[in-house]
């Protein structure tokens, strides 16, 4: 469905941004990575799906580096058709003790990297009339949680400006759309889960009961398969109207 089209997923070498990588590749759309840690495992994974892979390590905190990655996108590629915006990261403290340099880094990397990689791929989507931008946003764009103050505030951000690309170009090829999860079961994710089986003295599988039982009533964990499916169906021909969404997969987490 998408051979002849390239998706750019930024953080994207492990967890939801390469189940999303994946999930487009599948679809037939070469693929462009971004991230840090291993490199060559995740390539070999997409290139096994018969797409062409790229890879460019832009630090998603600085803006430079940011235009430096869509030049390389333009000139290896021919631009962007599908932008997967996905590069996260989070820190947890109360407000009145929160470093400030967190917060800095958590607006720069979870929002205005966001801003950055749509308005430079934006002018090449509107020549072609056809484009996607997908924000992984979060349930935390939704709803808050405590000592997760700047995450909160960024990916609430990342939803508002969800809906403005979105209201920018209405009559146009171009849509942009928020996928906010809930709880996903990644290697970060699997960290608390340690950490609380360890705390509370249980087993793997009573800790992920605890955990996601004090907010996502499913008891499941989302997939990052599911939200790579949940793209492919945003960028398919049935996506054509769906603009400025913020799509739940939560588990039930905003239905209580």
């Amino acid at each position: 469905m998408l051979k002849g089209k390239t998706a750019l997923v930024t953080g994207s070498t492990s967890g939801i941004g390469l189940g999303v990588a994946l999930c487009l590749a599948r679809q037939g759309a070469n693929i462009i990575l971004n991230g840090f840690g291993d490199v060559d495992g995740p390539k070999a994974e997409v290139a096994a799906l018969g797409v062409q892979v790229g890879y460019h390590g832009a630090d998603m905190s600085k803006p430079a580096e940011i235009e430096a990655m869509m030049a390389y996108a333009q000139a290896e590629f021919g631009g962007v058709d599908i932008l997967v915006n996905n590069a996260g990261i989070q820190f947890v403290a109360p407000i009145e003790d929160f470093p400030v340099e967190r917060w800095d880094a958590i607006i720069a990397i979870n929002l205005s990297s966001t801003f950055h990689t749509t308005r430079l791929a934006l002018p090449s989507m509107q020549a072609k009339n056809w484009g996607r931008i997908i924000n992984v946003a979060s349930i935390h764009g939704l709803v808050a949680s405590t000592q997760k103050s700047a995450y909160v505030a960024a990916k609430h951000g990342v939803v508002g400006l969800t809906k403005v690309t979105a209201l920018e170009n209405a009559t146009t090829g171009v849509t942009c759309n928020a996928i906010c999860p809930g709880w996903v079961l990644t290697p970060l994710v699997q960290k608390q889960v340690d950490a609380r089986a360890a705390k509370d003295g249980v087993d793997n599988a009573e800790a992920v009961r605890r955990l996601l039982g004090e907010k996502q009533p499913s008891l499941q964990f989302t997939t990052p398969e599911e939200l790579g499916e949940l793209a492919v169906f945003l960028c398919s021909p049935a996506g054509n109207n769906v603009r400025g969404v913020a799509w739940n997969v939560d588990g039930g987490w905003t239905a209580q």
